[in-house]
């Protein structure tokens, strides 16, 4: 009797061990292929996916908890090299999350108008928009990367979204 309950004790142990270490494979795998993902995203940490930024995106798609055309920056390209990376077929890019620009855009603030309220600082997600409390602002075009999540908290309405050619013709 008490050489059974040691041998279930044994079989119980061992069988323990195999499973924590696959449930550990399993984690890594999934970490790497989260990092794979967030890779090929456009790294906008824009939101128009539903999730805070791209990294929680690309975890999301690794766990199959989201699709690969939830990204309207990364467009349908996008969507095609994570269908080729995850061996589906590859889809557009989904309206519900926003429209694919033929041009991306960058945000540009009209300085004269700009009350230095801090605002889109805070906002900004790539740290693309400097400026002190109290002073005019100015975006970073070569860091900025088209989110749009610095317009809504402007108070006078001072931030437009342009190409960067208009941006770099004003």
């Amino acid at each position: 009797m008490i050489v059974a309950i040691l041998i279930m004790i044994a079989i119980g142990t061992v069988l323990a061990a195999v499973l924590a270490g696959s449930a550990s494979s399993t984690a890594q795998r999934e970490q790497l292929l989260t990092e794979r993902i967030n890779e090929r995203l456009p790294q906008t940490q824009c939101g128009r996916c539903t999730f805070t930024g791209c990294k929680p995106y690309a975890a999301a798609i690794a766990r199959g908890e989201a699709d690969i055309n939830q990204c309207p920056p990364g467009g349908d390209a996008t969507a095609k090299v994570l269908a080729d990376l995850l061996g589906r077929p590859p889809k557009p890019v989904d309206p519900r999350f926003g429209v694919v620009l033929p041009q991306p855009l960058v945000a540009w603030i009209d300085e004269p108008a700009c009350i230095g309220c801090t605002k889109c600082i805070q906002a900004c997600p790539v740290d693309a928009i400097v400026g002190a409390s109290k002073f005019m602002h100015t975006v970073i075009t070569a860091q900025c990367t088209g989110c749009e999540l610095c317009v809504p908290p402007c108070p006078v309405d001072c931030i437009e979204m342009r190409t960067v050619t208009e941006v770099a013709l004003s």
